[in-house]
């Protein structure tokens, strides 16, 4: 007689774990600083329509600033109008696709070239298609902040050997880099824009034995971006005041 224990076929199989329920849910995911800049400038637009009065827009900014995760981001907006309508999840929407080879010229529309000394871009510029930096034993300096963008792509390619490029970009633009370095540093801090017709800064290029740094400008905005934004807080102050002259008109 053979006594051995035998599977009942017909008993439930236990489920097994899945990357699915293993992974941690999107609200306890760590919250980045573009997370907190795109929670910040809904709350800078629910300012100036009004939502929120200037102590409740410093309070909210504070909390925002101290956050540790996603989901605690979402209670700074929950009872706005923009985190009903997408605005709040902007932060997990990619921004446009990097552009194909022959949308961007191969000639360099700039060339920012430091060897033994030091060149810098900054202030009310025009940012071309394309910028080539070099540092041999030099440091550039390339600050985009206050840049006038006529492109919404900029491909700065940057080549840093014993020496230095840093690239400074306004917080409301997207950026992304691509690169390396050998005995030396290549970073660039990811950056997306909430606005999908922002311009977007590609840095691409190599550091031997040297520093090639690109990371937004705290406090530095695009001014066309936010005259949009005004534009479209005040279009719909425009027709709320509209439809009230209508209905009153009625009566």
């Amino acid at each position: 007689m053979d006594l051995q224990k035998r599977p009942d076929p017909t008993a439930p199989t236990p489920a097994k774990p899945t990357a699915t329920t293993t992974a941690a849910a999107p609200t306890e995911l760590r919250a980045s600083d573009a997370d907190r800049d795109r929670i910040a400038d809904i709350l800078r637009e629910a300012l100036a329509e009004g939502r929120l009065t200037a102590e409740e827009h410093a309070e909210r900014v504070e909390g925002v600033l101290a956050t540790k995760t996603v989901g605690e981001l979402d209670q700074f907006v929950r009872d706005l109008p923009a985190a009903h309508t997408g605005r709040a999840t902007s932060a997990y929407t990619s921004v446009p696709r990097r552009p194909a080879a022959d949308a961007i010229p191969v000639e360099a529309d700039e060339n920012v070239v430091a060897i033994f000394s030091a060149a810098v871009r900054k202030g009310r510029w025009r940012a071309g298609r394309r910028i080539h930096a070099y540092s041999v034993f030099g440091s550039v300096e390339i600050d985009l902040s206050e840049a006038i963008f006529e492109y919404q792509h900029v491909v700065i390619k940057a080549i840093s050997v014993f020496g230095s490029v840093e690239i400074r970009v306004p917080e409301n633009v997207s950026l992304r880099g691509s690169g390396g370095a050998v005995l030396g540093n290549f970073e660039v801090d990811t950056l997306d824009s909430g606005d999908p017709h922002a311009p977007v800064v590609y840095v691409d290029g190599l550091s031997v034995l040297g520093n090639v740094e690109a990371r937004p400008k705290r406090g530095k905005l695009i001014a066309d971006i936010l005259d949009r934004v005004t534009g479209r807080v005040a279009e719909r102050v425009s027709d709320r005041v509209d439809r009230s002259l209508r209905k009153h008109l009625d009566h």
